[in-house]
C-alpha cells in the first residue's frame, strides 16, 4: 500500500492537537508552534502505533517534514 498525504493528515493532527488543514505538504518541524521536540515525539510514537512500525533514534532525528515522513511509512510500514 502507499500512504499519502490525506493518510497522516489525521495523525499527525491528533498528535499535535491542530486542525488537519494544517498539516500541508511543505509543513516542516517548527512551522506551527506545536511541532516543538514534545510534539515531534507524539507524532513519533503515533506513527508507531498508527503503522506497526519502530522508529529509531537516529530516524526520528531524520523525520522532520512531510516528505520524509511519507517516504519513511511507504518503505516500512506494516499497517
Amino acid at each position: 500500500m502507499t500512504y499519502i498525504l490525506t493518510d497522516l493528515q489525521p495523525i499527525l493532527a491528533s498528535a499535535l492537537l491542530v486542525s488537519e488543514d494544517l498539516i500541508t505538504p511543505d509543513l516542516q518541524y517548527g512551522d506551527l508552534i506545536e511541532w516543538d521536540s514534545l510534539g515531534h515525539m507524539n507524532i513519533m510514537m503515533s506513527l508507531e502505533d498508527s503503522y506497526g512500525i519502530e522508529i529509531s533514534t537516529e530516524t526520528i532525528t531524520e523525520l522532520v517534514n512531510i516528505t520524509a515522513i511519507l517516504e519513511y511509512i511507504n518503505q516500512h510500514a506494516t499497517k
